[in-house]
């Protein structure tokens, strides 16, 4: 069971995770749960979740040096945290 405060790793800011608004994207442990990510979310920022999805990003891979294979990305995990109507989120901001 990860810390309270070592559940949230960083967010993920990109084109694609701030097209929608309302919905933010975070780095998170390795074995946080769904649970664990909106209550580290609503004691940070002080914003009530509605929806958590997780997802597991498998490491990536290549080939170098006769088939020997070099680990290019590791295996990350990350959520996207959906929450309620209107409400926004400021990553510079803890409550």
């Amino acid at each position: 069971m990860p810390q309270p405060h070592s559940i949230l790793i960083s967010p993920i800011v990109t084109e694609k995770t701030v097209a929608t608004p309302g919905k933010y994207t975070f780095s998170i442990h390795s074995r946080a749960t769904k649970k664990d990510v909106a209550q580290a979310v609503n004691n940070f920022y002080g914003v009530k979740v509605v929806k958590v999805n997780i997802s597991t990003l498998p490491p990536k891979k290549r080939l170098v040096n006769r088939g020997k294979a070099t680990q290019k990305r590791p295996k990350v995990k990350k959520a996207t945290v959906m929450l309620e109507e209107g409400k926004k989120l400021d990553f510079n901001t803890f409550k």
